[in-house]
Parts: C-alpha cells; structure tokens; sequence
C-alpha cells in the first residue's frame, strides 16, 4: 500500500480525450477510423503524463472494422506514438466495446497484468465500405448485390433481425418500460 492508501491494484483513469461527434459524411470523412482513434491515444497519453513506455496496452472497440485493415489496435498504437513493446487487443461488442474495452483494461490492472493501460474504441461510419459478397468465388452472370458494412456489421442485429436504431423501442416493448419510465 502506497502513503496515500492506494494499493497498486486500484484502478484509476488519468486521462481522456475524445474527438468532437462527427456528422455522417461530415468534416472528419476524410480521416480512418484507425487515424481516428491514433489522435485520441495521442491527446490521452499526452495528457496523462506517463510516459508511452509505460503503457501495457490498447484496447480499443469497433464495431465496423471493414475497410481497417489487420490489428487496429496496434495501427493505432503506432499512429499516436507508441513504442512496439506495447500490446493490442480488439473489441466487437456492439454498441458496448468501448466500455468493454474499459472493463478489460481494469482487469488487467487488478490482476496484475499491466500498470498502465489506454482503452477506448474508435469508427468511421463515413468511411465502412460496401461489400461484394459475391466477388470471392466470381459473381458468373448477372446483377451482384452490394452490402452496406455499416448496416451489416453494425447497425443491423442478426439475432432479431432488426435495425439497431430500433432497439431501444424493441426492449422496452418487452419489458413494458414506458417512455416517462425510461
């Protein structure tokens, strides 16, 4: 136990940033979700005044990670700054990664793994690109259909077949939550 009664297992968040909320196919269009989220580790570990080494990991969320390339959490490390030795972990959790991100991060202090962590998430809805299903085996004859990734990977539940946008609406229809309850 340190003089001011923290042990070296508690968990604190020093620092944060974040980038201001963009508009779909807005001012920040031409920036990756990847440079994206490489902007707000720099500002936070600025800010935090550790120094990179000291950082265990980066745990980032996304949920479109379509179009990103392999292992966004280690072209974000590299982006903001961070030295090699850092590790990376990736987080698909809907609408929840971020905060999982965060829960990850806590555990691996509380138990040891690392003293320092970064977790957030980072995405570009302007930036998901459309899929071609069909274009991996050869689409033969015909129209080929185009997926919307931001749809299909994010906006869109598989288990009820349903928009996301419409879940709140969903859930509460079930629970029988009213809007002056919610």
């Amino acid at each position: 136990m340190s003089s001011n009664g923290k042990q070296a297992t508690d968990v604190v968040i020093v620092s944060g940033a974040r980038l201001p909320q963009g508009k779909f196919l807005g001012a920040l269009k031409p920036f990756s979700a990847v440079q994206l989220g490489s902007m707000a580790v720099r500002a936070a570990v600025e800010r935090s005044g550790l120094p990179p080494e000291s950082i265990s990991e980066v745990i980032i969320g996304q949920v479109v990670a379509a179009g990103s390339g392999q292992a966004v959490p280690r072209q974000i490390w590299v982006g903001a700054g961070l030295p090699d030795t850092v590790g990376g972990t990736a987080v698909n959790k809907a609408c929840g990664s971020s905060l999982k991100a965060v829960m990850l991060a806590a555990n691996g202090i509380k138990a040891g793994d690392g003293l320092a962590y970064v977790a957030g998430g980072t995405e570009s809805m302007s930036n998901a690109p459309y899929l071609d299903m069909a274009a991996r085996s050869g689409a033969r004859y015909g129209h080929v259909e185009l997926k919307d990734s931001l749809q299909h990977d994010g906006l869109y539940c598989s288990m009820t077949d349903k928009l996301m946008g419409n879940a709140a609406e969903f859930i509460a229809d079930q629970l029988e939550i009213s809007r002056e309850e919610m």
